[in-house]
C-alpha cells in the first residue's frame, strides 16, 4: 500500500510567513521597549512616549528647573509661584527607572489600548520657608482685594420683601489651598484653578436655599401686621412701612427686632398717652385755672412691655386695634385725665377740698409744710399711695401718733393734727408741718372713710 504525502497549500505557507514576520517583529519592538516607556506614556506631565529612563529624567529634571505653578483665581485673576522662589530641587532618585522597570515589555501593545498618565510624588523638594513666605505673600490674601462672601439678603418694596442674591466673593480658605498648592508642586502640575478645588469660602445660604425662601415668606407676614393705636383726637396705624425698619435677619437667617428703634416708636406714642408729671391746666374750686406741673399722677406707658407686646403682634401678622400696655393708668385719657374724684389743695389759701363723683364731700382749712425751714409741700398732681389707721408718723426729732394717714408723696401725705388749734392762714410760713397736710380730725376723717387709693391729689399755689 502506497502512503501518499500531503503538501501544503500556497496560501498556508503564506500565512506562516506573515505570523512568523508578526512574531519576529513584535519581538523585535518588545525588545525595543526593554530599554523605552510604551507609546502614550506620560510622567509628571511629561511625554515619556519612547523615551529611554535617562532622556525622561532629563527633561523633567530640565521642567523643573523652569517650572512655574500657575494660580487661575476669581474674575481673570491669575499668579504665579516659580521655582527659584521657593527652592525647588529635582531629586527622582532612581524613580523613573522603577516605573519604567514595572513596564513589560512583552505587552507594550496593551498602552495603544490604554495610554499611562503617570503621577509620581517626592521627585522634588521645596524650602518649605519660602513656599509660606510666598504663599501668604499672593495677591488673594490682600485684604484691601478679598471681598467677603455674603448670605443673601432681604430688600423691602412697597410690594413687600424680595431676595437679593448672595455674594461670592473671593475670599481664599488658605489651609486647603496650601495643601492643593504642595500636592500640585509635588505632581508637577503647572495650573492650579481655585474654583475646582473649592480654594474659596463659600456664602453659608444661596438665593434657592430653602432657608432663605422660608425666610422671606415669615418677613412678609411679619409686614402685613396692622396695628392701629387709638387715642383721644385721633389714631396711629403701624403697618409694615414703619415695621419693616425693625427688622434685620443675621447670619443664620434668624429674624431680629430692633428693640432701640421700637422703643424710639412707643416713646412717640407718649405724646398721645403719656400724662405722668405732665404740666397740666387745672379749674379750680374758686374758679380760677391753674398751671399744675410735676407728681406722679398720670398715664405711663411701659415701654418694654409694650416693645415686646409688639413683637408678639408683628409675629403672629396680627392686625389689631389696641392701647399700649401701661404702668401706671389714670381715670380718662380727657384733656381732664384727673376725672371728677379727687382731692384739691390750694397751699396759698391754706384750704383743701375733698370731691367724689363730681360732688364736693367735704372742705376746710389745713396747715402745709413749714417755708421757714424749706419743708414746703410740694407743688404737683399725684395718686393716694394707700390709707392707714393709728398711724405713728416718724422723723427726725418727732414721733407722732395719728388716727389716719393718707400718704401721696413719699412720706408726704394728709392726716389729723389734733395737737393744732387752729389752721390755714399763715402759720405755715413760720410752724408749718413737715411736709405733710395737718388737717382738723372731722376733715381728715371724711376724707378717709370717702376716699380710695389711686385717687388724685392737685397740690398748687394761687
Amino acid at each position: 500500500m502506497e502512503i501518499q504525502t500531503i503538501k501544503p497549500t500556497k496560501s498556508i505557507k503564506v500565512r506562516i510567513i506573515y505570523f512568523s514576520v508578526f512574531i519576529i517583529l513584535y519581538l523585535a519592538i518588545s525588545i525595543y521597549f526593554m530599554d523605552h516607556f510604551y507609546y502614550g506614556s506620560v510622567i509628571n506631565g511629561v511625554n515619556a512616549s519612547g523615551k529611554t529612563v535617562e532622556e525622561v529624567d532629563k527633561e523633567i529634571s530640565l521642567r523643573y528647573k523652569t517650572y512655574t505653578l500657575e494660580l487661575k483665581e476669581r474674575n481673570g485673576v491669575k499668579e504665579q509661584i516659580k521655582a527659584a522662589d521657593i527652592g525647588l530641587k529635582y531629586n527622582a532618585k532612581g524613580k523613573i527607572q522603577v516605573l519604567k522597570d514595572s513596564q513589560n515589555s512583552l505587552t507594550w501593545i496593551y498602552a495603544f489600548f490604554k495610554p499611562q498618565n503617570s503621577k509620581m510624588n517626592d521627585i522634588v523638594t521645596y524650602d518649605e520657608k519660602l513656599l509660606k513666605e510666598g504663599f501668604n505673600k499672593l495677591s488673594c490674601f490682600d485684604s484691601k482685594k478679598v471681598i467677603e462672601p455674603k448670605n443673601p439678603s432681604f430688600k423691602y418694596l412697597a410690594k413687600g420683601y424680595v431676595i437679593v442674591s448672595e455674594v461670592k466673593g473671593n475670599k481664599v480658605n488658605s489651609k486647603p489651598l496650601y495643601a492643593n498648592v504642595v500636592n500640585a508642586i509635588l505632581k508637577g502640575e503647572t495650573t492650579l484653578n481655585l474654583e475646582t478645588k473649592n480654594a474659596y469660602i463659600k456664602p453659608k445660604y444661596t438665593s434657592t436655599s430653602s432657608k432663605v425662601k422660608n425666610t422671606k415668606i415669615l418677613l412678609n407676614k411679619y409686614i402685613a401686621s396692622k396695628i392701629t393705636y387709638t387715642f383721644t383726637g385721633g389714631k396711629e396705624v403701624l403697618d409694615g412701612s414703619i415695621v419693616h425698619n425693625w427688622l434685620g435677619v443675621n447670619k443664620n437667617l434668624e429674624i431680629t427686632f430692633d428693640k432701640n428703634k421700637m422703643e424710639n416708636y412707643v416713646q412717640k406714642l407718649d405724646d398721645n398717652y403719656n400724662t405722668y408729671g405732665k404740666v397740666r391746666e387745672f379749674v379750680t374750686s374758686v374758679g380760677a385755672t391753674v398751671v399744675v406741673g410735676g407728681g406722679d399722677y398720670g398715664w405711663l406707658v411701659n415701654r418694654n412691655g409694650e416693645v415686646n407686646d409688639l413683637i408678639v403682634a408683628i409675629k403672629g401678622g396680627q392686625t389689631i386695634t389696641k392701647e399700649p400696655r401701661y404702668i401706671q393708668t389714670a381715670v380718662s385719657h380727657d384733656v381732664n385725665d384727673i376725672g371728677n374724684t379727687y382731692v384739691e389743695i390750694n397751699m396759698t389759701k391754706q384750704h383743701m377740698w375733698f370731691y367724689k363723683n363730681g360732688s364736693l364731700i367735704v372742705q376746710g382749712d389745713v396747715v402745709t409744710g413749714n417755708v421757714s425751714i424749706n419743708d414746703a409741700t410740694p407743688t404737683g398732681v399725684y395718686k393716694l399711695k394707700y390709707k392707714e389707721k393709728n398711724a405713728t408718723l416718724k422723723g427726725e426729732g418727732y414721733s407722732v401718733p395719728v388716727n389716719v394717714f393718707m400718704p401721696f408723696n413719699g412720706g408726704i401725705g394728709i392726716h389729723d393734727a389734733s395737737w393744732r388749734n387752729t389752721f390755714g392762714g399763715s402759720i405755715y410760713l413760720t410752724n408749718g408741718s413737715h411736709g405733710c397736710i395737718n388737717s382738723p380730725p372731722n376733715l381728715a376723717k371724711t376724707i378717709y372713710d370717702n376716699i380710695d387709693a389711686n385717687t388724685p391729689v392737685i397740690c398748687y399755689k394761687q
